[in-house]
């Protein structure tokens, strides 16, 4: 397998891994590697409606593979 960005440079690289969101070859200068953080949704309801709906983090990370689009899509 080639490196997706290199061939579109017309480059001829081997990809060394695969961007876990996407399935993009990349190659060793494309690759990123990033820890992902969990997020859980905690409801909060009362006896007869739903009061509010918050998002909190998990401590404890995924490290993954991304390319450079699915890392900034990520990391805004």
């Amino acid at each position: 397998m080639k490196c997706y960005v290199c061939a579109q440079e017309d480059e001829d690289s081997g990809a060394v891994a695969i961007c876990s969101v996407c399935g993009m070859g990349l190659c060793l200068n494309h690759v990123i590697r990033d820890d992902i953080v969990f997020w859980e949704r905690e409801l909060i309801r009362t006896e007869m409606a739903l009061e509010g709906d918050s998002q909190y983090k998990i401590p404890k990370r995924l490290p993954r593979i991304l390319c450079e689009e699915c890392y900034k899509v990520l990391n805004p």
